[in-house]
């Protein structure tokens, strides 16, 4: 299957919608702030970037999130749900360390969701692969979630991750070509395996007010195998990276 005919066939799934489905409502929340984060996925050089940050559902049967993507709830059973999303991979810019280096375009993902909800706790296992950019091959994660509210006006979240990528997503983002290596001064590089990412993050939320809220954020990330071993990230980066920010948003 192509990657047009992929992305073509998850655009118009919503089309299949039930009548009394789509005849909700949004709801959720939108805002921005400003997040400090690696320069790349692998880089010990950071920046502050501003970014938006938007959480809606579309009554139960679509949701748009800056993490999750464009997704929607097929099936819902007892707490479990499937659902196709489309999401965007970054890819790697050429800036900084990788000045010299050719850009990675980024590019919209197709992917397959599971959830499963359980008290605080949300679990999700979900696969996706590089519809459109310079980035080919999947990735695979599992991610729990879990969401309490401390006081009336205060909740924390906490989020440990893995995922893995396969062998071309890793060569596409880690890999250091002649041309490259001719120009930078590091060594030509090409991953043969994929590689394991481990994450943890974690937020607190203030609603200061009926229809406001401010939010902290912070996370970690640990590259293994061959990103670990890229010249891009054991030369001039690290495989330990984290990222802080602060977002405001706007509930209805």
């Amino acid at each position: 299957m192509s990657r047009t005919y992929l992305l073509t066939a998850l655009l118009l799934l919503p089309l299949a919608a039930p009548p009394a489905l789509a005849r909700q409502g949004w709801s959720g929340s939108i805002g921005a702030g400003a997040v400090v984060a690696p320069d790349y996925l692998g880089s010990n050089d950071y920046k502050t970037r501003a970014v938006p940050d938007v959480n809606l559902t579309y009554g139960d049967l679509f949701y748009i999130s800056w993490r999750d993507g464009l997704g929607w709830n097929l099936f819902q059973y007892r707490g479990f749900s499937l659902s196709p999303f489309i999401g965007y991979h970054p890819g790697r810019d050429n800036t900084g360390d990788l000045s010299h280096f050719d850009k990675v375009k980024g590019g919209a993902t197709a992917g397959l969701r599971l959830g499963y909800r359980q008290g605080p706790w949300r679990y999700q296992l979900e696969g996706h692969t590089a519809a459109t950019g310079d980035v080919d091959g999947y990735q695979l994660s599992l991610t729990a979630n879990w969401r309490e509210q401390l006081a009336p006006d205060w909740s924390v979240r906490i989020s440990p991750s893995l995922t893995y990528s396969s062998s071309e997503w890793t060569r596409d983002m880690f890999g250091v070509s002649v041309q490259d290596a001719a120009r930078s001064g590091l060594a030509a590089y090409r991953p043969d395996d994929g590689y394991w990412r481990l994450g943890l993050s974690g937020s607190l939320s203030y609603r200061f007010a009926a229809d406001w809220s401010v939010t902290g954020v912070a996370g970690l990330t640990r590259l293994t195998g061959d990103a670990k071993d890229s010249p891009i990230v054991s030369q001039v980066g690290d495989a330990t990276q984290v990222i802080t920010g602060l977002l405001v948003n706007y509930h209805f």
